[in-house]
């Protein structure tokens, strides 16, 4: 998860444009001992590449390729900025969060933000607070925690190890806040307890830091759930793993259904607005995934068109979401060989699938 404190978090702050807005945040991660100073001209000039601006408000700059070598240690600098700072296109920003980021963890730091980044009530907070303690509670994913998500749904998982998918829920849950390290250790020497015919449960009393779910299924039907347990309101989900019903859908069911078990929610196809329509899947062939440019460049391909695109990572199991949207994109987790799966309606669907192939084939021009 992201380590946020009062060392790379500065509020209420103010610049002319752009280009100041991340010399600034390249200037906490310099004195953070994350990058050497040569990375802010790796952030300006990954700028001119194409726009970090990622949405509701938010900005992500970082360096190239070229400038990885020049990072020291994974970690971000965020900067809020109340009155907004210009980021072109039209594109206003009130929180800037410099990444510096080792191989592709980058990815994971990505995958994080856009998780906590995509609630519009979250990213208006952020925009206006003055309090750190919350600005770093909201940005860290620790407030208003949903009680699980489809970020912490693994379906399908190739493993006939209990153990590996109590390892993958304990990191998701840590990942997203839910818990601390202490947590993971404690769960990993626990004895699992057994609900139902393929079905397990594990927790632990240490690291719980929210009231969280988290279900890893492997291909062969063995499912764990995770229980991140840090009041007693977690009660009444608990009591529910004892409907026969339930633990048939934890062990059967889809990512939206497990989800429902717990959350009351839209379903995908209404969310995204498409029920139905033309597909297509694609491997993607980027060498460190769909990092913050590739994804830019994936989605300014599928704004050409006339249609309605909605695009799934069948790798991670992930829902449906729009593919004209640069957060929903990069949430979504691509790494090299992942395959994507697109859904078009409207009157240039098949056009537009077209042409996301050879986008996705030419390697989103990297």
């Amino acid at each position: 998860m992201l380590a946020l404190s009062n060392k790379n978090v500065q509020l209420n702050a103010a610049v002319d444009n752009k280009a100041d807005a991340i010399r600034l945040v390249a200037l906490g991660l310099t004195q953070n001992g994350n990058v050497k100073a040569d990375y802010e001209a790796g952030m300006l000039a990954r700028e001119t590449q194409t726009s970090t601006y990622l949405g509701n408000g938010i900005a992500i700059p970082h360096g190239t390729l070229n400038t990885r070598h020049l990072v020291e240690n994974t970690g971000v600098q965020v900067c809020q900025f109340p009155k907004g700072v210009d980021w072109g296109e039209g594109n206003i920003a009130y929180v800037v969060i410099g990444i510096a980021a080792k191989s592709d963890e980058h990815l994971t730091l990505l995958r994080q933000l856009t998780a906590i980044l995509g609630d519009d009530k979250a990213t208006e907070q952020l925009a206006k607070t003055q309090d750190i303690e919350e600005f770093i509670a909201i940005l860290s994913g620790k407030k208003q925690l949903p009680v699980t998500a489809e970020s912490l749904i693994s379906l399908n998982t190739e493993t006939a190890s209990l153990l590996t998918l109590s390892a993958l829920n304990a990191e998701k849950l840590q990942q997203q806040g839910y818990v601390e390290q202490a947590f993971v250790g404690e769960l990993l020497e626990s004895t699992l307890l057994k609900l139902a015919d393929n079905l397990f449960i594990n927790d632990a009393k240490s690291g719980n830091q929210a009231n969280g779910i988290a279900v890893a299924r492997a291909t062969a039907g063995q499912t764990v759930v995770t229980i991140a347990n840090a009041d007693e309101t977690m009660n009444a989900q608990l009591e529910k793993l004892l409907n026969k019903e339930v633990q048939q859908t934890l062990v059967s069911g889809s990512v939206a259904d497990v989800v429902a078990l717990f959350v009351e929610q839209k379903s995908v196809v209404e969310e995204a607005g498409v029920a139905e329509g033309l597909e297509a899947t694609f491997e993607v062939l980027n060498e460190h995934g769909l990092h913050a440019r590739p994804s830019a460049v994936l989605v300014n391909e599928v704004k050409k068109y006339d249609a309605e695109i909605l695009v799934q990572n069948l790798d991670r199991d992930t829902p449906l979401v729009k593919a004209k949207s640069l957060m929903k994109v990069v949430s979504l987790g691509v790494q090299k060989g992942h395959k994507l799966r697109f859904v078009a309606t409207g009157n240039e669907a098949q056009k537009a699938l077209d042409g996301i192939g050879l986008a996705i084939q030419s390697k989103l021009g990297e």
